[in-house]
């Protein structure tokens, strides 16, 4: 967990430093290999790095920064277009106040989208860093998969294919399963061993894939470990993988939604 949280720590720290380069960049792109009189530059880097941390705030409320996250989507890339375009609001309005001045609207240009690619191919590279370091022996996050099904097969080989953080190292099976390993992970048992296998594996997360009748146990037994639980929802018959996870009033729900078009790639 330690070793998540320096990587975390230096994840923001390097997007500050991204942000207020890119900004930099466009400056010079704008005005040329000079320093113009007309927009001091020390002024400008001064509001560029003012105007960092909120930006970065904003892009931690879409929850970009979350462990299981994928950089590399086209919804990764509106949350980071978005915080970047209010960063460069609060960036003209701060220069506005601070110095009552005027400077080039294309500057503003460059300085949006500058920062908003540089920010992008950052989050990228830097989860390909970020998910090699977790993954590392030992582990940062040991994860035990529960059941034995076609769905946790197409799990562990997808966390693993991907190097998710989330690396599985043991899997349980309420029933009892021939297979001695799945795509290299070994099947050690039946659920009669779990206190045994978190204790020794350490587990930092356990995903329920089957065993619905074993829920209020495993949530238990999460609980009083301190262990993340996940359950799938093919574990209460939803299989077709358009479900999402809302807030109701402040309620999480599971909500199904008919398919309605592009519409409901913003609303839900």
């Amino acid at each position: 967990m330690s070793r998540y949280r320096l990587l975390l720590a230096l994840w923001l720290l390097s997007d500050l430093l991204v942000f207020t380069a890119c900004y930099a960049v466009a400056y010079f792109l704008r005005v040329g290999p000079i320093l113009s009189t007309d927009v001091s530059f020390g002024k400008y880097i001064l509001c560029s790095a003012l105007a960092a941390p909120v930006t970065i705030a904003v892009l931690g409320t879409t929850r970009t920064f979350a462990l299981a996250r994928s950089q590399a989507t086209l919804r990764n890339a509106a949350y980071i277009a978005y915080s970047c375009l209010v960063g460069t609001a609060l960036f003209t309005l701060g220069y506005y106040f601070l110095f009552e001045s005027f400077f080039s609207r294309l500057l503003l240009a460059y300085a949006f989208v500058l920062s908003a690619l540089g920010l992008l191919a950052w989050h990228v590279l830097f989860q390909w860093i970020l998910r090699a370091v977790l993954r590392r022996d030992p582990p940062a996050f040991p994860t035990l998969i529960v059941g034995v099904t076609r769905e946790s097969r197409a799990l562990v080989a997808t966390l693993n294919a991907s190097r998710n953080p989330l690396k599985p190292v043991a899997i349980l099976d309420g029933r009892g399963v021939s297979d001695k390993d799945i795509a290299g992970v070994p099947v050690l048992g039946k659920l009669n061993k779990l206190e045994e296998v978190l204790a020794k594996k350490n587990i930092s997360h356990l995903i329920q894939c089957s065993d619905m009748e074993q829920s209020l146990n495993l949530l238990s037994a999460c609980r009083n470990h301190g262990i993340t639980y996940i359950v799938l929802p093919s574990v209460f018959g939803i299989v077709e993988r358009d479900e999402t996870v809302e807030s109701l009033e402040g309620i999480p729900v599971t909500v199904v939604r008919p398919k309605g078009g592009w519409l409901g790639w913003f609303v839900r």
